[in-house]
Order: structure tokens, then sequence, then C-alpha cells
């Protein structure tokens, strides 16, 4: 696509939610590469890191930033605005999340709902981009995603309700919601996201995945069906990604 002249349509002002998996890491370097297509150097685009209090963020966290200051974006987006949303008073304190034993590997993705999450994560980050004068907030489920406040139709809604609430205009967006998880794999090493940065486990282990959960499962699956080598470390690979099946 070519760039449009420096005096052409004025830079729209994007946030990305940033957890720092792959699918929001892939979408950060989706999204500077269409601004930067668009607008040229006068690109902004603020990542977002939200903290919740789960208990996987501490290393998440940390990779996140060592994302962002990577060669592929530093100096090409803004540094990471970290948030915080606690959810310790909300759920129970036994919950999954919050203790410490995520789903196990072979765990369907509709039991892993965490309820209101994108609830609360757009209500918070839309308060910032109000505030900051951002006017389009990008997130990033993607295609066959179960649970209900990933919908074209909730999008929609939480849009007219922040825009109207928080008397700021707001485009929320999810570029990948027809793309499966290796078609975005595929589109991040296109991009040249370094997925050895990316965290795709809800119990990590210093630098390493668990191989455990049902994150990794999904990431393992993933890579396997897009014929790219993933090149984080695993601290256990069950024999059936080993073998390949």
């Amino acid at each position: 696509m070519a760039k449009l002249s420096t005096g052409g349509k004025p830079a729209m002002r994007r946030a990305i939610l940033c957890s720092g998996g792959l699918d929001s890491s892939v979408l950060v370097a989706s999204e500077l590469e269409e601004t930067r297509n668009l607008y040229g150097e006068k690109s902004y685009i603020q990542p977002i890191y939200v903290s919740s209090g789960f208990s996987w963020e501490t290393g998440e966290r940390a990779q996140v930033i060592k994302l962002i200051q990577s060669k592929q974006l530093a100096g090409l987006i803004e540094p990471l605005a970290c948030l915080e949303c606690p959810v310790s008073d909300t759920y129970p304190s036994k919950h999954w999340a919050l203790n410490g034993n995520p789903p196990a590997y072979d765990t369907p993705d509709e039991d892993v709902y965490l309820v209101g999450r994108n609830i609360l994560l757009l209500a918070k980050v839309s308060t910032y981009c109000a505030i900051n004068q951002i006017e389009r907030i990008a997130i990033g489920p993607l295609a066959g995603n179960p649970f209900p406040d990933a919908t074209p139709q909730f999008f929609a809604s939480m849009q007219q309700a922040l825009s109207q609430g928080l008397d700021h205009e707001l485009e929320i967006v999810a570029p990948f919601s027809e793309l499966s998880k290796p078609d975005v794999i595929k589109r991040g090493h296109s991009l040249g996201v370094p997925f050895e940065l990316t965290v795709s486990c809800m119990k990590p282990l210093e630098t390493k995945h668990c191989g455990r959960c049902s994150k990794c499962r999904e990431r393992l699956l993933a890579f396997g069906a897009s014929g790219i080598t993933d090149p984080t470390s695993y601290d256990f690979k069950p024999s059936d990604i080993i073998r390949g099946l």
C-alpha cells in the first residue's frame, strides 16, 4: 500500500491491548505496519498492558517490556503504558486465574472463560484513551472465540456506550476476528515479530513456558499447523506434540 503524503489524512492515534501473547504481539506489529503505510512517520501507537492480579502476570509483564523494547519495535511505538484493573475483590479467592493452578493441557477453551474480562479491559483502557486523546482501540480475539464478550455485536455496543459515556469518539476494532492462530503466526512471521519474546502460558517458569496448561497447548498446536518453528523454550512438551500428532 502506498503511503499518503505528509499533507494528507491526519494520523489517528491508536491504542493496542498488549498482553505479550502471540495474538496481541502480532497485532502491535500489524497496526504499526498499517499506520506507517497510511501516515508515514506520523503514526502513533500506544501499547497498553492491564494488570488484573492474575497469577501469571509477573513473568508476562516482564516479557511485554522486552518485546516493546526489542529492535523490531523500539523507537517506533510509544513506551508501554501499564494500567491496573484488579479483580481480586470480584473473583473468588480460589479462582484458578488467581491461585496459580491454571486449566490443564486438554481443558476446552470454553472452560477458561474469565467473566467480564473484555468489559473491564475496555472500560479501563477507554478512560485512558479519552484522557490522552487516543481515538482507536485494537483488541486481539480470533475467529472461533467462544466467549460472549468477543463478538462483533459486543464490540459495537461497547464502542457506542463508551463513546457516549466518555464524550470522546472511540473506534473499537478486532482486526484478527476472522483469522485462526496459525494465520496470525504466519502474519507475525512475515512482519518479523520476535516470537521468542511472546508469552502464551498461564504458569510461566522464568523464561520457559510450562507446556502443561491449555494456553501452551493452543500455542504448540498453532505453531505445528503453521509450519513455523516456535523459538520459545518449554519446561515440558507433551508426547503428541513431539510426534507431530
